[in-house]
């Protein structure tokens, strides 16, 4: 007999990672076996299920090359179009979002949501993944289901009905209207699923923040989807810590929550308890927030979250907040299939890698060029007549666009991510996320992608450093609208201590733009010492701006735990919210070296 639940699940890791070849070939031998029927794969297998003529025949491709078979099974099709297994539904992820279900997500940019389809087996799939994940957590912070609490912030969005009648839905809501999940939340959550369940988020926040800091001792896990969705709520509670300190000394939720489900879930669990209320009172209203999640949750044993790719920028801040608390990114998936885990837990954010799950789904690999001293023209972009790589055979130093094909009808499909082999566990490839392919800023022919922009700015910030300010959130903006056209960055910052931004000073936000533009790719530099780009400029916006941005997504129809915010501005909404809060404007003096 086990002494832990999660031992079956590091044997499992280990027998899957060693034969990842074999499961790996027998898994696409399956969904080929299952699918050579559908209209689509007819179209190239003509019935066989071949491994070499599956990878020389059927096209790699994007969403909007499968988009309209589903559309036709959106509309009423049998779902034999595309995939042979009868459809529960739809699977959404909006453009302007990232998703990794409960860990990390991958996303893009832009409105529409795209549509994948959902049938029975994804959710078993889901189940087993969440197992594998959480095994190598609990093998270093022990079994969080023994009686104490997860304070996660967690928020479902609602579902959308096709004219088929299908409905659809984001993968997290998926995840969190099974019966299973429910039964784990009501013993294992701080948060109700009247709250989860919320269409308000700011109601559904409040009253997530005001169940956790009522059962503060029995916290011993803090998280969310993303960083973003932690510091988020954390800057909720700098700003709303009075009003729950009230509710809680009164045992009565405020006036504020008008849900329904919200005010019937505080009313099982709240009593008036001024003790308390003055504990966290005396806790919050201290100058500095420095380690305020450890002063809350005093049991936690660390933060989870995603805190790589771009939310790696939110790392610093974060660490702020949640002193010596280890912040842990535990996977890699999307909303078309899971990738990896992360079997190192306890390492620093910027270190972690995902060793791939080769009983998944079939994964391909696209080689990336990796130099990025190089132009940006010479990198390959276009991967159409690059032969993929089986998952086995990839190489350690080499970086990769992740393709997948799943039993869900989706076929050599291109997820969008630039992933780096850091090495192997057993047979099975280990990686770290670089960037999502094609997110970038551009005004002429030069091409900045998302990783070259981070590197950019976090050398530029380092510069506000000594003098107490930190950057909490940045995005840029191509501004065409004169002649040449030049790159624009908003930039909220903050100071460490106290909540309210002191004098900037130009001169060092003047060297900051420059140290930006000094920092960017060959390309950027040579296109602007021949004028072709115009000067870069930084507008510092008030604090709360990228707030108001997240809640104009969220009001489109993002969740608040899939969102991430946007690297680059193509919107004219989202625009016009940032330029109305500009406090000052700051342009590189010279052409970089």
């Amino acid at each position: 007999m086990e002494t832990n639940w999660y031992e079956g699940g590091l044997r499992l890791i280990e027998e899957v990672t060693t034969n990842a070849e074999q499961i790996q070939d027998e898994l696409l031998s399956e969904i080929l076996t299952r699918n050579a029927g559908t209209e689509y794969l007819r179209r190239f297998l003509h019935g066989q299920t071949d491994k070499q003529l599956f990878k020389k025949n059927v096209p790699v491709v994007t969403y909007e090359d499968l988009k309209p078979y589903i559309d036709r099974i959106a509309n009423g099709e049998r779902s034999d179009v595309l995939l042979a297994e009868p459809i529960t539904g739809f699977l959404m992820r909006h453009e302007h979002v990232a998703f990794v279900c409960l860990q990390i997500f991958s996303g893009t940019s832009g409105g529409q949501p795209k549509l994948t389809p959902d049938i029975a087996e994804v959710a078993n799939k889901w189940q087993l993944f969440r197992t594998l994940y959480e095994s190598p957590v609990m093998k270093h912070f022990g079994d969080i289901n023994q009686g104490d609490k997860r304070m996660e912030f967690l928020f479902a969005r609602p579902e959308i009905e096709t004219p088929s009648g299908l409905t659809a839905t984001s993968v997290s809501t998926s995840v969190y209207k099974k019966s299973g999940f429910k039964a784990m939340l009501r013993k294992f959550h701080t948060s109700p699923v009247e709250a989860i369940f919320c269409p308000e988020p700011e109601q559904s926040l409040y009253c997530q923040l005001l169940f956790g800091l009522i059962q503060r001792d029995e916290v011993i896990l803090v998280g969310s989807a993303f960083a973003s969705t932690v510091l988020r709520a954390i800057k909720f509670l700098e700003n709303h810590w009075q009003e729950l300190c009230s509710d809680i000394k009164a045992g009565l939720i405020s006036h504020r929550i008008t849900d329904s489900g919200c005010r019937s879930a505080a009313s099982l669990i709240m009593k008036p308890n001024p003790q308390l209320a003055d504990m966290i009172q005396n806790i919050c209203k201290s100058k500095s927030w420095e380690g305020i999640i450890r002063k809350l949750w005093p049991k936690a044993n660390y933060v989870r979250c995603v805190c790589t790719g771009v939310m790696s920028h939110y790392t610093e801040e974060l660490e702020f907040y949640c002193r010596g608390l280890p912040l842990v990114s535990a996977a890699y998936a999307s909303s078309e299939a899971q990738y990896g885990i992360n079997l190192n837990p306890l390492c620093k954010p910027a270190d972690a890698s995902y060793t791939f799950l080769p009983n998944m789904a079939y994964f391909e690999f696209l080689p990336v060029k990796n130099d990025h001293d190089e132009s940006i023209e010479m990198r390959s972009n276009d991967n159409e007549d690059t032969e993929s790589v089986d998952l086995v055979n990839v190489k350690p130093g080499h970086r990769y666009e992740l393709l997948v094909t799943t039993s869900t009808g989706l076929y050599r499909y291109k997820v969008g991510d630039v992933l780096m082999v850091t090495g192997f566990h057993n047979n099975a490839p280990q990686f770290q996320f670089v960037e999502r392919q094609n997110v970038a800023i551009s005004v002429d022919q030069e091409k900045t992608s998302e990783a070259d922009l981070f590197k950019a700015v976090t050398e530029a910030k380092a510069l506000l450093d000594p003098l107490g300010f930190v950057l909490t959130e940045y995005t840029s903006y191509a501004d065409t609208s004169s002649a040449p056209g030049h790159y624009v960055l908003f930039w909220e910052l903050k100071q460490k201590e106290g909540n309210h931004c002191k004098e900037l000073d130009p001169k060092i936000m003047v060297e900051c733009c420059y140290r930006l533009e000094e920092s960017l790719h060959y390309t950027y530099k040579i296109y602007r010492k021949k004028n072709i780009i115009a000067p870069l400029e930084i507008r510092v916006v008030k604090q709360g701006t990228f707030d108001a941005l997240m809640d104009h997504y969220v009001s489109k129809g993002a969740s608040l735990s899939q969102y991430k915010r946007p690297s680059c501005i193509k919107s004219k909404e989202a625009l016009k919210i940032l330029d109305s809060r500009v406090m000052g404007k700051f342009f590189s003096p010279k052409s970089p070296l």
